[in-house]
């Protein structure tokens, strides 16, 4: 019979150890969002109502609702993501299907990381000259989404270039040696064995998108407008910017106006993230490796 020793004994002491360790910092991790989540429904849930989610604000915004502001910030996010997703997955597939390994494509690359940790104020001043100015857009929804585009790019082509990586490269090659081509692989047999991953980088890109202020505040949003945006044309307005504006440019302005509008925007951005989760969930599960 097996008799453990005083060293099996240690590790087993360590292995503890190192189990409790990383759950606290698994924990320390979850505890300021789990505070953060609690404290704006306990301050903001009082003012969530119908009549706050679907009136416009009045009495200079310290009364009212955010329905203006609620529809600016979908209008937003969807239109960055219609510009990004098929641009950011193009790149990834180029970068990791076709793209030599070459000082060129290694240049691309550490293009891509830089573009990431650019501060979303300068991603604002090149909206403002590119597409306000440039492409003659104005101030409009159609300029502060496509800065978001441009913005939150990286997240999508790393998500999907890691993604694309990540499956097997026999599957690639059992398609070859059936007669068919590379776009043909990468159409029926990677894109949907990598669907999951590409979402991965779309919920990422609705988080950032739905809760920049700078970017938005300088191509295409503004304060308050009486009416609803039409086109992409119009300006609009948008919850990051509102929730700016009534917490320190609006005088008297009740807390439960600020919580709530703030418990209303991670709201949103937790819906689209959850549809998001779903479908990733769903496609993941009929993965057959």
């Amino acid at each position: 019979m097996f008799e453990a020793t005083e060293l099996n004994a240690q590790h087993a002491r360590t292995e503890k150890l190192y189990r409790i360790l990383f759950g606290l910092m698994a924990v320390l991790l979850i505890l300021p969002v789990i505070t953060i989540l609690t404290v704006l429904v306990v301050r903001g849930g009082p003012a969530i109502s119908f009549e706050f989610l679907f009136s416009e604000p009045i009495n200079g915004m310290t009364e009212g609702g955010i329905f203006p502001a609620l529809v600016g910030t979908i209008w937003l996010v969807s239109v960055a993501l219609v510009a990004s997703v098929p641009i950011g997955v193009a790149a990834a597939i180029y970068l990791s299907e076709y793209a030599p390994k070459n000082w060129l494509t290694r240049a691309i690359n550490l293009a891509i990381i830089n573009l990431a940790g650019v501060p979303s104020i300068v991603h604002a001043l090149f909206g403002v000259g590119a597409f306000v100015l440039f492409f003659n857009f104005g101030t409009s929804i159609l300029a502060a989404s496509l800065t978001l585009a441009i913005m939150t790019l990286p997240v999508v082509i790393v998500a999907t270039r890691e993604s694309l990586q990540a499956v097997p490269q026999a599957f690639r090659e059992a398609c070859w040696s059936m007669g068919a081509t590379r776009w043909q692989t990468i159409r029926h047999v990677v894109l949907p064995n990598s669907v999951s991953g590409i979402l991965t980088g779309v919920i990422l890109e609705v988080s950032r998108t739905a809760g920049e202020t700078a970017p938005i505040m300088f191509t295409g949003a503004t304060l308050f407008l009486p009416f609803l945006p039409e086109t992409v044309f119009d300006q609009t307005m948008a919850l990051s910017l509102h929730l700016f504006t009534v917490s320190t440019q609006v005088p008297n302005v009740p807390e439960e106006v600020q919580y709530g509008t703030a418990l209303v925007l991670i709201g949103l951005v937790l819906s689209m993230n959850a549809v998001s989760i779903g479908v990733r969930t769903y496609l993941r599960g009929k993965k057959k490796w």
